[in-house]
C-alpha cells in the first residue's frame, strides 16, 4: 500500500540497490522518464500479449508483439513478434481466438529467453498497451517466476485514456465501446486483424498517437497526462 504512493522512479532506485547482477538489474539500471517530459521527446514501447487465458497465475503467455515509437513516429523496423513455447497444451477455446495451435507454439522459444531479450527493449521507455493492466499482470507474474523480481514501468493504457476523455466531456459510453477496434473506428483508424500480438501492438501505438493529436501540440504535452497509476 505504501509503495503505491511512491513515484515509480523512486521505487526503481530502491529496488535497484537490492538486485543482483542480471536482466532485471540491467532493466532497472536505466532511469524511467520524468513525468513532466514532453511526449514528443520520449521513446515508447507499444506491447501486446496473447495468452492461453485471463489468469496470470494459471495461464501462459503464447506470443509477444512490440513496436517502438520515438515521439510521434512509429519505428516500423523495430516491429517484433515472438512466439513462446507453453508448458501445457493450449485450450481449444483459446486457440480459436488467437489462432496459435499446439504445433505452432511448439516452434516457439522459452518464456525466459523471450523476456531476457524483451526487457532491454523496454528499459527507459514508457509502455503503451490497450487494457494495460492485463499485460502488466502477466509480465509481473512472469518476471517473478523466472527472475525472482517484480516488474513495473511507466505505462499508458489507451483504453483508460479514452475513458478519461469521455468522462471529462460528460459523454456516456458502453463497455464494448472501449475495445481496441471500436476506439480505432472512433478515431477513424483502419481496421486490423484482431488477436495477433504484433498487429494489436501496432494498433495500440496508432491509437495513442491519435489520442495525443487531440492535444494542443504547439506546446509541450507532459506524459503525466496519459500515465496509468501502477
Amino acid at each position: 500500500m505504501f509503495a503505491s504512493l511512491l513515484s515509480l522512479d523512486y521505487r526503481r532506485k530502491r529496488l535497484l540497490k537490492r538486485l543482483p547482477p542480471g536482466v532485471m538489474r540491467d532493466f532497472y539500471a536505466v532511469p524511467f522518464p520524468s513525468r513532466s517530459s514532453d511526449c514528443r521527446e520520449l521513446e515508447f514501447a507499444a506491447l501486446d500479449l496473447e495468452t492461453t487465458g485471463l489468469n496470470p497465475q494459471q495461464d501462459e503467455i503464447l506470443s509477444v508483439g512490440l513496436v517502438i515509437l520515438r515521439g510521434e513516429q512509429i519505428e516500423l523496423q523495430s516491429a517484433t513478434h515472438r512466439l513462446v513455447r507453453p508448458q501445457s497444451d493450449i485450450p481449444e477455446n483459446s486457440a480459436v481466438i488467437h489462432h496459435i495451435t499446439d504445433d505452432h507454439a511448439a516452434t516457439g522459444e522459452s518464456l525466459a529467453q523471450v523476456l531476457t531479450e524483451l526487457l532491454p527493449l523496454l528499459a527507459g521507455k514508457v509502455l503503451i498497451a490497450h487494457h494495460a493492466r492485463f499485460e502488466l499482470q502477466f509480465l509481473r507474474t512472469a518476471c517473478e517466476r523466472h527472475f525472482g523480481c517484480r516488474f513495473f514501468m511507466p505505462t499508458i493504457d489507451t483504453q483508460e485514456v479514452a475513458r478519461r476523455t469521455l468522462e471529462r466531456r460528460n459523454q456516456s459510453f458502453r463497455p464494448q465501446q472501449m475495445r481496441l477496434a471500436e476506439l480505432r473506428e472512433r478515431y477513424h483508424l483502419p481496421r486490423y486483424r484482431l488477436h495477433n500480438a504484433l498487429s494489436d501492438a501496432l494498433a495500440a501505438a496508432e491509437l495513442f498517437l491519435a489520442q495525443l493529436a487531440q492535444h494542443d501540440l504547439s506546446r509541450p504535452v507532459a506524459v503525466k497526462n496519459f500515465l496509468l497509476k501502477v
